[in-house]
């Protein structure tokens, strides 16, 4: 078990300890001092919270029961929101079908439909599709996922490129000042692709050879909620067109855009988590650090420590100054 796992036992376990003596308390008569939910550690309060044990704000206690019926509603609210979006994009699918008429007329062509949840599986389900004859990767993308991601996606994209396949990629130029991304989308241009950005694109796609179709199932452009591979030509042709259009009126990515570093000390756009952007956007908006902690899962120091981070990364000595710089960069809107 690693020291993570062993963590997460032990925090359990006390959070456990802790409600059974203030559940104990609340319905004895006897005075016993048991802590209070504000005088527990944090990492209690949050584990009893997000079992709804506690509310919210860390003070009312629920019954198990109170908890299992919050929880159920939630998957239930979840589920029913989740069936909506499948059935909604399938019937999106059934009507770009049906702006097809070839599939109307004799000898039409039958699709291929498959879902696939876990990423890994997609990449291997990909690469069997021509893996000799690949000739073509069209990529339109108006979100890039992580560091990590993109870094395992690289060297992907770098084996089928030495093979000799074209990769074209596509992409909005806000996807671009995501974490990573320009930093991958320089290396994969060095690697022989070619890259050109847009102000916004209408749809997250990926065509192989004109013959395969990949895009999310939900509205996570990143496929958290799985993802739609269809094998049909026709199909493929036709979101392909999409994809020319767009190319054509896109421009060319700017060189070197992920190792630029700027003249003022700050660093480049695409080194800023995703946190460390939704934390200069509270703050541009005039949230409080309580508020912004609370958001966070964190304590107030520990927010503190972040800030202190980010304003010297951004170069800057104070957080208005920090504001300023973030909206230079793009960071925030």
């Amino acid at each position: 078990m690693s020291a993570d796992s062993d963590d997460a036992v032990e925090i359990g376990t006390e959070a456990r300890q802790a409600y059974t003596q203030l559940v104990g308390t609340l319905r004895s008569t006897r005075a016993a001092r048991v802590p209070q939910p504000g005088e527990m550690p944090e990492e209690v309060r949050r584990w009893l919270a997000e079992r709804r044990l506690l509310d919210p704000e860390g003070q009312g206690v629920s019954s198990p029961e109170r908890a299992l019926r919050e929880l159920f509603g939630e998957q239930r609210a979840w589920l029913r929101s989740a069936a909506e979006t499948l059935d909604r994009n399938l019937r999106a699918v059934d009507d770009i079908l049906d702006l097809l008429p070839e599939f109307r007329g004799p000898g039409h062509e039958s699709v291929e439909v498959e879902f696939i949840e876990d990423r890994d599986r997609l990449r291997k389900r990909l690469d069997e599709f021509e893996p000799v004859g690949r000739r073509e990767v069209l990529c339109m993308r108006t979100a890039f996922p992580g560091p990590e991601v993109l870094e395992a996606s690289l060297v992907h994209d770098r084996r089928i490129l030495a093979r000799g396949t074209e990769i074209r990629m596509l992409a909005t130029v806000g996807a671009t000042r995501g974490p990573g991304a320009a930093a991958y989308l320089d290396a994969l241009r060095e690697a022989g692709a070619r890259v050109r950005v847009a102000a916004a694109l209408p749809l997250y796609l990926h065509v192989v050879d004109r013959t395969v179709t990949l895009m999310p199932a939900g509205d996570d452009p990143l496929g958290g909620d799985g993802d739609v591979l269809l094998r049909s030509s026709r199909v493929a042709l036709c979101f392909a067109q999409v994809f020319e259009h767009e190319w054509d009126v896109a421009r060319p990515y700017p060189d070197g855009a992920g190792r630029v570093r700027r003249a003022d000390g700050s660093h480049p756009a695409d080194e800023y988590t995703e946190q460390e952007r939704e934390i200069l956007a509270l703050l541009a908006t005039g949230t409080k650090d309580e508020s912004i902690a609370r958001r966070l899962g964190c304590s107030e120091r520990t927010l503190r420590r972040m800030m202190t981070r980010i304003t010297e990364k951004l170069g800057v000595g104070s957080r208005f100054a920090a504001g300023v710089r973030a909206a230079r960069l793009g960071l925030i809107d």
